[in-house]
């Protein structure tokens, strides 16, 4: 492995121009592509196929033909002011002009007014009308949003308080935005930290951009073929970005090291890409491995994310072996710190272990593995309490602001009708084995009604053949809460006796029951899930280290950090600590992708530290160092760009708590904690502390695993035997001539 990607790298060096060229034609190719392409969407019909709700939500749009769940809808919510009732002669008025404008729009399929659907409460202070809409809420046209934001203006000027909820006025989310821009501006301010070099510190973020444009681009093009769209590519485009400056950095930083001692620019550029790169790869693999990981989780969306950002680090990877090198050949001293460029091409190469903040923390864990160990895991321990009492849900309109519609809609919905208003179970009727079906909906209905929670069921709509059947079952409690969840299961639990006394069955759906089946599975599919990349990653790892206790213990180290992560989200976003300064508005569920996503992400990027600081102890450990000397050897060299990668992280990743969703609030929080733990608890404090106190022992492999594993060379111990046959020339070749600044 380290021999042919140190023949990879000086051939990118030698043939800069040619590799630079073939990267931009590729960029042009895809990106004329994504223009071309016709846009992508995803397919909202079946979000994850298998569980009860979504079968019913299918069956609804088999039986039901015209029925477009997808498209878009407005709830208005009027309220009379105090001591009146929208039922009085001048309210009913503009309600009525509201509903009669609304039907009017091209987009609209229908809107129902309050009085004729008996959507007013029974002390008569509230009303609510229904807007559908024919196109989902991402294809409504601004003049369709205006329009309703114009007649919702007209009743205001009456004095009724009009709040509008649904999703067709809701801001849509779009693929990178500023957290992004954000998150570049402040990577470029570390490396530049890292560095002192303007060209060192830019060329990991103009290589890591390439990268993103190629992957986004593809996406784009291939958007319609796969159904993919914007949305799916955020995942890419975040781990992206992140991945590519990291693995260009370590490549950098290794060309950087390679020069101080002594080698010629060709040189040092083949010795950093086989040895740096050889982490690169297999740092890469760890991560496409955690998402390529989530097609196991059953969710159609989620596996299309996994698979596009998969994809994006397979180019980051290709981008850090082939570009980066290619560059370094056209401006090989551009990246070099001040005092290497000084001594000049002939100088004698800097000898000597000198002394760093890596090399002190090393030597201070080294004499202190017990304290620094118990203290990490004890940490983390309590850190990660509260993640036991994790509550998964899909967070709706209550958790937004207070100063949007969407959040005072649900509010005054719930004060003019009940808490449970806001999260109707829609119950789905098949009665083709019934002999009369309408007594068989009837009875059913009935049974549910009575059922205790509930507060009311709605007349039931028929399909045109007369065998199925629609109604709704209203909740005493709000959708998000242990009340309704165990409502939904208990009505679950009737049909069997209901089916043998009608000869009809029903299924639960609606957005309450699909996100509390949603939630369910997906916390089902956490453990298989956490199963199957552990295992996959501890045999990657089996073969980089050949090792079997620092595999072990890099899986045990990720456990205790993500678990830890878990519980500060759980206790900010669950339980409502210290929310009010991250702006989190209203403590409750986290949302039942989170986990997934956290742990998928933070495998990667933890295998990331893993793989660069321990692949540079074991190169040490394999090139005669003592086990100690090794792990201050791999701190030396890499802590303090494994420390620069950490913090680039957490910087893009802490630009999304600024976000007003509360979802990409959480996620944000979640991965930016997650990094920290794993970077500065366990790789910088736990990894060294277990690694001082095994000793040789934690290099140990059986003899028979040993005949067993493949050999890959990621230490580069093959590059100090390279044969003089032109295969690697000495290190006293020149310099190429092209200009040597930026």
């Amino acid at each position: 492995m380290a021999t042919f990607l140190y023949r990879l790298g000086r051939t990118a060096f030698r043939r800069r121009w040619l590799v630079a060229l073939l990267w931009a034609l590729l960029l042009g190719v895809v990106g004329l592509g994504a223009v071309k392409a016709p846009a992508g969407s995803d397919d909202g019909t079946s979000f994850m196929p298998g569980i009860e709700a979504q079968k019913a939500f299918d069956l609804i749009g088999e039986r039901f033909p015209g029925t477009d769940a997808n498209g878009a809808s407005a709830r208005i919510v009027f309220v009379a002011p105090d001591g009146e009732k929208v039922t009085a002669s001048g309210n009913r008025a503009a309600i009525g002009a509201l509903v009669t404008e609304a039907a009017d729009e091209p987009q609209v399929a229908n809107a129902v007014s309050p009085f004729t659907a008996g959507a007013v409460s029974k002390d008569g202070s509230t009303a609510y009308a229904t807007v559908n809409y024919k196109v989902a809420a991402a294809d409504l046209t601004d003049t369709a949003k205006a329009a309703l934001e114009k007649s919702v203006d007209k009743v205001r000027d009456s004095g009724l308080t009009v709040e509008v909820g649904g999703n067709a006025l809701s801001e849509q989310p779009e693929a990178g935005g500023s957290a992004e821009a954000i998150g570049i501006v402040l990577a470029a301010v570390v490396l530049l930290i890292t560095f002192g070099s303007l060209a060192a510190a830019g060329l990991p973020l103009l290589t890591a951009l390439i990268g993103i444009g190629v992957s986004m681009a593809s996406i784009m093009a291939l958007g319609s073929v796969f159904g993919l769209s914007l949305t799916t590519g955020t995942l890419a485009t975040m781990l992206g970005l992140a991945v590519g400056i990291d693995y260009a950095l370590f490549v950098v930083s290794r060309y950087r090291e390679e020069r101080a001692g002594g080698h010629a620019p060709r040189e040092a550029t083949g010795l950093a890409v086989g040895t740096a790169g050889s982490a690169v790869v297999f740092a890469g693999l760890t991560v496409v491995i955690a998402l390529a990981g989530l097609s196991v989780v059953g969710v159609p969306m989620l596996t299309k994310m996994g698979l596009c950002a998969a994809g994006a680090v397979v180019v980051a990877v290709l981008v850090a072996l082939t570009l980066v090198p290619a560059l370094l050949g056209m401006w090989p001293d551009a990246v070099l710190s001040r005092a290497t460029r000084n001594r000049g091409p002939m100088a004698a190469p800097s000898t000597g272990a000198k002394a760093n903040g890596g090399t002190r923390w090393a030597r201070f864990v080294l004499r202190r593995p017990w304290t620094v160990l118990i203290v990490s895991v004890v940490g983390l321990g309590v850190l990660a309490v509260p993640a036991a009492s994790l509550e998964m849900g899909m967070p709706g309109a209550e958790s937004k602001p207070v100063s949007s519609t969407e959040r005072r809609a649900y509010d005054a919905l719930a004060d003019g009708f009940g808490a449970g208003f806001n999260g109707p179970l829609t119950i789905v009727v098949d009665a083709t084995g019934a002999s009369d079906p309408k007594a068989a909906v009837s009875g059913i209905a009935k049974e549910i009604g009575a059922t205790k929670g509930v507060v009311s069921v709605s007349p039931a709509r028929f399909n045109p053949a007369g065998d199925t059947a629609l109604f709704s079952a209203v909740p005493t409690a709000g959708p998000n809460t242990e009340a309704t969840k165990n409502l939904v299961k208990t009505i679950r639990s009737e049909r069997s006796g209901l089916e043998r006394e009608t000869g009809a069955t029903f299924e639960v759906t609606g957005s309450t029951a699909m996100n509390i089946d949603i939630a369910q599975a997906l916390q089902n599919a956490l453990v298989p899930y956490l199963a199957v990349i552990i295992i996959l990653a501890l045999l990657l790892l089996l073969i980089v280290f050949r090792s079997v206790l620092v595999p072990v213990k890099a899986a045990f180290g990720f456990l205790l950090s993500v678990l830890a992560a878990l519980g500060a989200v759980v206790a900010v976003f669950q339980w409502g600590w210290g929310a009010g300064l991250l702006g989190v508005e209203q403590a409750g569920p986290i949302m039942s992708l989170m986990p997934i996503f956290l742990v998928g992400i933070v495998f990667g990027l933890a295998m990331d530290y893993e793989v660069f600081l321990v692949a540079r102890m074991r190169e040490a450990y394999v090139h005669g160092d003592r086990a100690p000397d090794a792990v201050v050897t791999g701190f030396r060299h890499s802590a303090r760009v494994v420390v620069a990668a950490a913090v680039i992280m957490i910087a893009v990743f802490s630009g999304f708590i600024g976000s007003g969703e509360a979802m990409v609030k959480t996620i944000g929080f979640g991965l930016a904690v997650a990094v920290l733990f794993d970077a500065f608890v366990v790789r910088m404090a736990l990894v060294p502390a277990v690694l001082a106190l095994l000793g040789d022992k934690a290099w140990w492999l059986p003899g028979w695993l040993d005949r067993v594993l493949p050999r890959v060379d990621v230490e580069g111990s093959g590059l100090t035997a390279r044969p003089a046959d032109g295969t690697g020339p000495a290190d006293s070749e020149p310099a190429p001539q092209e200009p040597a600044r930026l």
